[in-house]
């Protein structure tokens, strides 16, 4: 079952969000969810077995360019999770159909995502759920 998250379940989407986002604490990850069920702009969906959460999807709307893409409205998958015990029986492809769904009711016509270079697993996923690759990069800092 999906359904889509209320401020309630921003402390079971943190926990999972944590796992992929290992650089924020949890404490931290509450407060962003929070924020980002309430803006009209963004949407997080839950996955549940039963009652209990197995994952989530987070999708925004991006009025900036968004490499590969056309048009200047574009639905964009900010995160997508699925515990691991419960991967590979089509449930990410369900949340991202709903972030879709969401995406082209709010007006975009085009839906775009990243991973990491080195994030097969994510690169995979994008590639079976029929994303295309739009370019690679690698970014560079420092400070000055």
């Amino acid at each position: 079952m999906i359904r889509r998250a209320t401020k309630k379940d921003a402390i079971y989407v943190a926990e999972m969000a944590e796992m992929i986002w290992e650089s924020h604490s949890v404490e931290e990850l509450i407060r962003e969810f929070e924020t980002e069920i309430d803006n009209e702009e963004c949407v997080v969906y839950i996955y549940c077995v039963d009652t209990m959460p197995v994952g989530f999807a987070q999708c925004g709307l991006r009025h900036d360019y968004v490499e590969g893409t056309d048009s200047s409205l574009v639905g964009y998958l900010e995160g997508i999770f699925i515990r691991e015990e419960y991967r590979k029986r089509g449930y990410a492809r369900a949340l991202l159909a709903e972030c879709e769904k969401w995406a082209k009711e709010k007006g975009c016509s085009e839906f775009a995502s990243d991973c990491e270079l080195n994030n097969d697993e994510s690169f995979h996923f994008h590639m079976n759920v029929g994303f295309a690759e739009a370019n690679r990069i690698i970014c560079f800092t420092k400070e000055i």
